[in-house]
């Protein structure tokens, strides 16, 4: 069965981001804009993450949006669904400044498009813990829109979270498609690579590497220049071993090498190298980056 669509993950993936330097960035705007309400920092802050606890342990029955709000009200009080619209306003308004806590990379939409000419589907099977409005402002900064995909994951439409594995049977549901036909692209070892339990081919990027529980990888990697060149390139642990190598990003000389079950290593010494890992599983050789 040949894979004719590619999941992609945003935060950390499609958008560059360190996940404790936004999401501390991000509540602290919220944090600001609701003060004037009474809300004080820490206890906000407390109750937010007990709502994003209750959507991760979502069970289907109710969607997210239910889920943290229904979480949320109870810690605060009721008095909170009157501020519901300040919410909103937040993430119409304020949000946007959360994007001084997020990267760029112009080749993520390049990827996309590109995905989408070799007549592939997409997907954007973004973690669904924010509304729809926030997930668009992302999507915005990342340099895509709605209509670069097929299904779009959000908190007001879905009922389960990552690394919840009926998440993925829902998105590969509505998509119409089977595990065989698609490729997860994403960042977490955890949250998207555990797509490979379900017979989707993993794509591990590693420019915002999250291996929360240092899990060992097995698969192939290919590595690329994203300058003219790269060099003091070393490459260790691995089938094709290279030491104090040169990668020039007009000539694929680091496609597809593969591990061996030993712990793998790759450094560069001068330049920016682009890491791809097309993951088997996650039992086997360890992977340091």
């Amino acid at each position: 069965m040949s894979i004719n669509m590619i999941l992609f993950d945003l935060d950390g993936t499609l958008l560059p981001m360190d996940n404790d330097e936004f999401t501390r960035g991000y509540f602290g705007l919220l944090a600001k804009k609701l003060a004037p309400r009474g809300y004080e920092k820490d206890s906000l802050i407390d109750a937010i993450w007990a709502g994003v606890a209750a959507m991760v342990k979502n069970d289907g029955s109710r969607r997210n949006e239910e889920a943290f709000w229904d979480r949320f009200t109870a810690l605060c009080g009721e008095q909170v669904l009157e501020d519901k619209p300040l919410f909103e306003e937040f993430y119409a308004v304020e949000f946007c400044g959360a994007k001084a806590f997020c990267g760029f990379n112009p080749k993520a939409a390049e990827v996309v498009e590109l995905v989408k000419s070799l007549g592939l589907r997409t997907a954007l099977a973004t973690n669904p813990l924010f509304p729809q409005v926030a997930t668009l402002r992302r999507m915005g900064w990342a340099g895509l829109s709605p209509e670069d995909f097929d299904l779009v994951t959000t908190y007001e439409a879905d009922t389960y979270c990552k690394p919840n594995l009926d998440y993925y049977r829902s998105v590969l549901e509505r998509l119409g498609k089977e595990p065989g036909q698609c490729m997860m692209v994403g960042h977490d070892v955890d949250e998207d690579m555990c797509t490979v339990e379900l017979g989707l081919t993993g794509y591990l990027l590693t420019d915002c590497l999250l291996n929360r529980r240092g899990k060992p990888v097995e698969g192939f990697l290919s590595v690329f220049s994203v300058n003219d060149r790269s060099r003091g390139v070393l490459e260790e642990g691995l089938k094709y071993t290279v030491a104090d190598g040169s990668l020039e990003n007009s000539f694929p000389l680091g496609l597809s090498n593969e591990f061996t079950g030993q712990a793998a290593r790759v450094a560069v010494e001068q330049g920016t190298l682009l890491i791809f890992i097309d993951i088997r599983s996650i039992e086997g050789a360890g992977v340091r980056v």
